[in-house]
């Protein structure tokens, strides 16, 4: 079984989010997503309310795994028995970033590919922040989340 790890703090998980976890699919037989866990970084959801979200959106589908994790991305692909590390490509800023990430990895964990995959072009302007920003605005956010999913239900 081909199994691939999808990181991020995902606060919160976005349309764009499960556009890539569909086209990992494609590729991978298992995906797991893998909630980062950061203490010192101010969220809009605690890490239980993003697992929450992502465990309720993908309910029922075997593929799909959701764990949190707070240590090196590379230690729970190695523990979860992922063969690669998906990552999402928005726009050139993303690239940059994303490739010296994978060039890290490639040297502390070389048996992990580093896949990249673009953000399908009508979500490649959402995020988490913006998201966030929206949602202090009091702005409705149904459309930028995933299809089902009500960020009001998990605050």
């Amino acid at each position: 079984m081909r199994t691939a790890i999808f990181p991020g703090s995902f606060d919160p998980f976005t349309r764009g989010h499960a556009a890539l976890v569909e086209q990992a699919l494609r590729l991978f037989d298992k995906i797991v997503i893998a909630i980062g866990e950061n203490v010192n970084k101010t969220s809009l959801l605690a890490a239980e309310q993003r697992e929450k979200l992502i465990r309720d959106y993908y309910m029922g589908n075997a593929n799909i795994e959701v764990i949190r994790y707070s240590s090196l991305t590379g230690d729970i692909a190695r523990q979860v028995g992922a063969t690669a590390i998906i990552r999402g490509i928005r726009n050139t800023i993303d690239f940059e970033y994303e490739r010296t990430m994978a060039q890290t990895n490639r040297r502390l964990f070389p048996e992990l590919e580093s896949v990249m995959l673009f953000t399908p072009a009508e979500y490649s302007d959402i995020s988490s922040s913006t998201v966030r920003e929206l949602h202090a605005f009091g702005i409705n956010t149904d459309e930028i989340m995933p299809d089902g999913i009500k960020l009001e239900n998990y605050l």
